[in-house]
């Protein structure tokens, strides 16, 4: 009988890293078999949309009875969790769901903070101590829990963020190139580093031809509600000031998957500069990697362990000088593109989709094992 899974998380059409994530790995977990019911976390109601069987409404604390409902009509519980996403101080209402669940629950964390507040802390270890158990998908998240919060090593796995194959067989479908294009994409909002990457292109005219920048994505929808496009504005600002007028491109859609594909497909390098240093899970690096791109990142978390076998350039965050030496030697360096997208190629299998969608499957299996093991 195949297992049903119960997954609470923003959902699409939200746009958010979130909801991305948890479409993915839905739609593969009902392509090796399983089923799969939503319980898409909303701030308002929304109409219905495929594979979603309940909303919960964040704000609402008295809604967390028919959402646990919803998860215990299945054979495990997934939640997603990132503390901005659930309702109350650090999403601290997700917990008043997880305490009326009945069956396993497996929580997948997207942020492990190394500083966190006193109650983020406390919200986060009451999330693990009421899951059967916990996924990092980085080990650097995964040794900040264990250090950080105590938690019973054997009670926490790693499964890696998954991504879609960004590459375009037939490479007639890119646009013919004149000059090599450097592509960030993704939400835009403060703590992408844009601006140090943009200081960085600065220090790059001398190369000919001058290399092409393209920043793809909106701005995200919370960053939106909160400040509007004063981000984006003011790096539009910045252009003008160091004169790369002409070799900046702006795109704020919210793309498609053939269209993104197409994108990857036509840059030479892909450059993640990200302020944090906190950051354990990056969706764009992993379809980075998948891609084959090779990328120069700063030293986050996750950067640090996807690319220091040879994928990628690693930088110091808020350095245009290393951003941009880092960028020249990609560009110039013979050899170098091709031997970081060979240890890319050797990286993707463990990091499609399905690859990850079959760990998420077996792990149910075991929980509902142990279950059926332990109830006898």
């Amino acid at each position: 009988m195949a297992i049903r899974f119960g997954v609470l998380s923003t959902f699409p059409p939200t746009q958010c890293g979130l909801a991305t994530f948890s479409s993915a790995l839905a739609t593969h977990l009902v392509g090796a078999g399983a089923d799969v019911s939503v319980v898409r976390v909303v701030d308002s109601l929304q109409p219905p949309v495929p594979l979603v069987s309940h909303q919960l409404v964040t704000g609402k604390p008295d809604e967390a009875r028919d959402a646990a409902a919803a998860l215990n009509a299945c054979d495990v519980a997934l939640v997603q969790h990132e503390y901005g996403i659930f309702g109350g101080p650090d999403g601290a209402d997700v917990l008043d769901v997880l305490a009326r669940v009945r069956v396993p629950v497996i929580t997948v964390l997207h942020t492990v903070l190394a500083d966190p507040t006193a109650h983020q802390h406390e919200v986060l270890a009451r999330v693990v101590a009421a899951s059967s158990v916990t996924v990092t998908m980085t080990e650097a998240g995964r040794q900040r829990l264990i250090a950080g919060w105590g938690v019973d090593p054997e009670s926490v796995t790693v499964i890696a963020h998954g991504a879609r194959d960004n590459r375009v067989q037939d490479e007639s479908v890119t646009a013919p190139r004149t000059a090599p294009t450097v592509l960030t994409w993704g939400l835009l909002g403060e703590g992408k580093g844009i601006e140090w990457a943009l200081e960085a292109l600065a220090g790059l005219s001398d190369l000919r031809p001058r290399p092409t920048y393209r920043i793809v994505g909106q701005t995200h929808p919370k960053v939106l509600e909160r400040s509007g496009e004063a981000y984006r504005h003011r790096l539009e600002r910045l252009v003008d000031r160091l004169g790369l007028g002409a070799v900046v491109q702006f795109d704020d859609r919210y793309l498609d998957v053939p269209t993104l594909q197409r994108i990857v497909a036509a840059a030479d390098v892909v450059l993640l500069p990200y302020d944090s240093p906190d950051q354990v899970t990056s969706g764009v690096l992993t379809e980075a990697v998948v891609a084959g791109k090779p990328v120069v990142s700063t030293a986050f978390p996750h950067a640090v362990e996807l690319l220091s076998g040879g994928a990628g350039i690693l930088v110091p965050r808020r350095d245009p000088a290393a951003i941009g030496a880092g960028l020249r030697r990609v560009l110039t360096e013979p050899g170098l593109a091709g031997s970081m997208s060979a240890a890319s190629r050797g990286l993707a299998p463990g990091l499609s989709w399905t690859a990850v969608a079959g760990q998420y499957l077996g792990l149910g299996a075991e929980l509902l094992h142990a279950r059926t093991r332990s109830a006898a």
